[in-house]
């Protein structure tokens, strides 16, 4: 069985102002810091194999402390990229609605249907990061690793575990620095753990808003 620990990166100011990220390479802000330093404490006494992260430096920085505490190096997986959100990227959620008020509203109702203006749709995003997960299984039997990604890219991968379709997208929740235990045998998958942040509680921060 290969057992693999699946994060979402540390929170960055775009997490917090809740602007449309995708692309762009928003480093960790402070809090950000202290969470994936919150994750390597957590992760200490785990068993650790390998380490993937998606090539966006919040990813990667959140993946270090890890690495770091394993004698590990990171190695970037451009399969668990984020969502490329096109136009949308960089746009406010305010901004969002009134510059496309009818995607907007379909992205909310039927997250399923939405292909962003010059960027991807959910089932885009779905076979490429099924298709990295895999292969990262294949490489590594029986071994357990970490994989640091994004909201998206995690929702959509949970979805597809739980075999449910991408209309589920917004009954999964990834807070900032959440991780999930995914274990794999032979073809199939099963989720142990599912956004665990019981780490965090020593930050003492609110967490309403953690999951955008």
């Amino acid at each position: 069985m290969t057992k693999i620990y699946l994060i979402r990166h540390g929170q960055t100011d775009w997490n917090r102002e809740e602007i449309f990220r995708g692309r762009a390479d928003r480093p960790l802000n402070e809090v950000g810091g202290w969470e994936a330093g919150a994750l390597s404490r957590a992760l200490a006494d785990v068993t650790i194999d390998f380490i993937y992260s998606s090539p966006l430096i919040r990813a990667q920085d959140t993946a270090r402390p890890i690495a770091s505490a394993h004698g590990l190096k990171v190695i970037p997986l451009p399969g668990i990229i984020d969502i490329d959100y096109g136009d949308w990227q960089g746009l406010s959620h305010d901004q969002a609605k009134e510059q496309y008020p009818e995607l907007y509203r379909k992205w909310q109702e039927h997250p399923e249907q939405v292909e962003f203006p010059g960027g991807e749709s959910l089932n885009m995003v779905r076979e490429r990061v099924m298709s990295a997960f895999k292969e990262i299984v294949t490489r590594h039997p029986e071994q357990s690793g970490v994989v640091v990604s994004h909201r998206v890219v995690n929702k959509v991968l949970l979805c597809a575990i739980l075999g449910l379709d991408n209309s589920h997208f917004w009954e999964i929740k990834q807070d900032t620095a959440a991780f999930n235990i995914i274990n794999c045998a032979d073809e199939s998958m099963a989720i142990q753990v599912m956004n665990d942040t019981c780490h965090l509680k020593s930050l003492g921060r609110d967490r309403i808003t953690a999951d955008f």
